[in-house]
């Protein structure tokens, strides 16, 4: 691991043949709890700006880019999610973060779920958003198709596409340009890294063995996901709770961020008994 020079909140942490870029918020309580977030397919840790501002005063926060994402490095051999979730908890380690409460989106499902079989003990909560627990039926063709899309059309127009898939049509423009703009940015590679190992995951047997509190999240018009989530993952991890975030598609937490936000520190408030409040 190194730390970024002149920032002790940045942390670059070695892999095996790649780097990852992560980032700390940490109030001046010491004790405050942590949450940590893992971002999607094409997108980085800023996909999370909106509720990183709102819980900077009560929790210390880490994000950071998956492989092959916003500044991490891309993996120069295949990798798959038992690769991401070791990922997860690398940074974890980097950043002296004992257990946390896991918020992880569409690929960050899967990330946080491979984590968890790994190290259960370290996840004090997790909330799922807009994500599975294995692929879906299809989805290997479908994520092939994609591949090969986005190597033969470029980066910039399967960003406009995606995001064309991915938000509501009354989304307002500068918030669809500022996705556009985060999945262009992508690199290829790291893109099709990762939509590769989305090709071929099963962590379905995880689920009943979640004990922490679980929050499930899903845009009201992410395709099928929100019957998904509530058909394959709510009945089968104890006591789940699940909210559908009204006019949001694929990524609520940036589409909506303050219905989003409102949801995740409500839960939060219920579950997370440590949490440092802000002085008023």
């Amino acid at each position: 691991m190194t730390i970024g020079a002149g920032d002790p909140r940045i942390l670059r942490v070695a892999r095996k043949n790649y780097d990852l870029y992560a980032q700390t918020v940490t109030p001046e309580c010491a004790d405050a709890p942590w949450i940590v977030f893992s971002n999607s397919l094409a997108t980085d840790l800023t996909v999370w700006d909106a509720q990183v501002a709102a819980l900077a005063g009560r929790f210390r926060i880490l994000r950071y880019d998956q492989a092959g994402h916003g500044r991490s490095g891309p993996p120069q051999t295949p990798i798959n999610f038992d690769d991401l979730g070791d990922d997860l908890l690398a940074v974890m380690d980097a950043a002296s973060v004992e257990s946390a409460t896991f918020v992880g989106l569409s690929m960050g499902v899967p990330t946080g779920l491979a984590a968890h079989r790994r190290a259960a003990n370290r996840f004090e909560a997790l909330v799922l958003c807009d994500g599975q627990a294995k692929t879906a039926p299809g989805g290997a063709a479908n994520w092939a198709e994609r591949i090969e899309g986005a190597k033969a059309s470029g980066m910039q127009t399967f960003a406009s596409e995606t995001a064309n898939r991915w938000l509501t049509d009354g989304t307002a423009g500068p918030t669809r340009a500022r996705l556009i703009e985060m999945i262009a940015a992508t690199p290829f590679d790291g893109f099709a890294a990762c939509a590769r190992a989305l090709m071929d995951y099963d962590f379905a047997d995880e689920l009943p063995r979640i004990a922490c509190p679980t929050l499930l999240v899903a845009g009201a018009e992410d395709g099928a996901m929100p019957e998904s989530m509530a058909a394959k993952l709510k009945p089968v991890i104890s006591g789940a709770t699940l909210q559908i975030i009204a006019q949001a598609g694929h990524v609520p937490c940036f589409e909506q961020p303050q219905a989003f936000t409102a949801v995740l520190c409500a839960f939060l408030d219920k579950n997370c008994a440590k949490i440092a409040r802000v002085k008023t």
